[in-house]
């Protein structure tokens, strides 16, 4: 039994279901990393996701441009 091409123009085709279950996967990979993360930081105690460190702005007078140098 042979199908109508009007029933197949609904079906999606073979790289729309990879790029499909490439997200999927790309998710699951980030949310398995992240758990991790986390059981391995509540074992040591630190914080996840990391605090970014408070850093000073640069003193306008150490800064270099492009193409200069420190002389």
């Amino acid at each position: 039994m042979k199908k109508d091409l009007k029933d197949l123009k609904g079906l999606p085709t073979l790289a729309d279901l990879e790029r499909e279950v490439l997200t999927e996967c790309r998710e699951w990979g980030r949310q398995r990393l992240a758990q991790r993360l986390q059981a391995l930081a509540d074992q040591t105690g630190e914080v996840f996701p990391p605090v970014p460190a408070q850093t000073s702005a640069p003193d306008a007078a150490h800064r270099i441009g492009a193409g200069q140098t420190d002389r």
